[in-house]
């Protein structure tokens, strides 16, 4: 099933991309790339790589009731997370990251990877909301991509919700927990579910403190806002007359994109959405390809690079990253 889904996202991240780069002339576009002031790549860079440590402080505030874990170290396991998202499908980063903390640090997967699932919903949450206040930029973006990001957003916008209800009411997720199993579930699967929804309700500690909850929210605005300014430099590179609040929409829109499960670093998905938003702002195909492009690298080639240099000094192997996958 697994192998299913990954292929079925090929083909439409393949879909994609190819939709997005019809008509491109190859002269144009090699011009744009050439005209482009790579020196931009370098505040780029290193506003992304803010974003990464204002990442790894999330995380450490959503994992404080397991116990106190430094910066540093966080810093070390979300860029191996990063490295494995980006050259293997299925976002097995995120599973990494989670089999890297329990090798060090004891945290049991389920409870990291709980707290990853709330970073990934309030991520999405965020970038919904730099897409509401950047469509009405956007009279002409594709109805298709319109409303796919629109009933995308209400999901997980729904999803949320629910997930921080029952994040912050304890008994009442063991309520409802034992209620579904007792009805849905043979004899034989409930315990093992029961397991996961006690490790998820510990790992969701974090958010029933009003002050780390904020923390945790407005901390997320600022690593999407701090990962924009990347976008922001790089467009200064190509001489891209775009706003601020362009850029958060086609941030907002490329990344609600790489939902859509295909090959690893989301290339196809990531690229298609950047393209379609920044044609329907007034920018040249031509343009918007080169400037993709040379964002898509920026975003993946640094990170990857430390997240390899890390991954060797751990002392891992890459037959950690099968186990990753084995131990859930």
């Amino acid at each position: 099933m697994k192998k299913v889904l990954f292929w079925a996202g090929v083909v439409l991240s393949a879909t994609l991309l190819i939709f997005s780069l019809r008509g491109l002339k190859l002269d144009e576009f090699s011009s744009s790339l050439r005209q482009a002031n790579l020196v931009w790549l370098v505040p780029g860079i290193a506003a992304y790589f803010v974003a990464v440590t204002l990442r790894a402080w999330r995380w450490q505030r959503l994992l404080q009731p397991v116990g106190y874990i430094p910066l540093s170290r966080l810093f070390t396991i979300v860029v191996i997370g990063y490295m494995g998202n980006n050259i293997y499908p299925a976002r097995i980063g995120e599973l990494v990251r989670a089999y890297v903390l329990k090798r060090s640090r004891g945290v049991s997967i389920a409870t990291s990877l709980s707290t990853v699932f709330i970073e990934r919903l309030v991520d999405a949450i965020v970038m919904a909301s730099f897409v509401f206040i950047g469509l009405p930029r956007v009279p002409n973006l594709p109805d298709w991509v319109r409303q796919s990001v629109l009933v995308g957003s209400g999901f997980f916008a729904v999803a949320t919700v629910i997930v921080l209800t029952l994040a912050m009411a304890p008994s009442l997720t063991h309520g409802v927990a034992n209620a579904l199993a007792a009805r849905l579930l043979p004899l034989r699967m409930r315990a093992p579910a029961l397991g996961f929804v006690e490790q998820f309700v510990q790992g969701a500690a974090g958010l029933r403190s009003p002050t780390n909850l904020l923390a945790i929210v407005v901390g997320s605005v600022f690593i999407w806002l701090t990962e924009t300014a990347k976008y922001w430099c790089i467009a200064q590179g190509f001489g891209l007359s775009l706003g601020f609040v362009d850029l958060m929409l086609v941030n907002g829109v490329s990344n609600l994109f790489t939902i859509i499960p295909g090959p690893p670093g989301a290339v196809g998905t990531f690229d298609a959405g950047s393209i379609l938003t920044l044609e329907a702002l007034g920018v040249s195909q031509a343009l918007a390809s080169a400037y993709t492009v040379v964002l898509h690298v920026a975003l993946w080639l640094p990170v990857t690079a430390l997240g390899l240099t890390f991954f060797l000094r751990e002392g891992l192997h890459w037959s950690d990253l099968r186990n990753a996958r084995e131990v859930t």
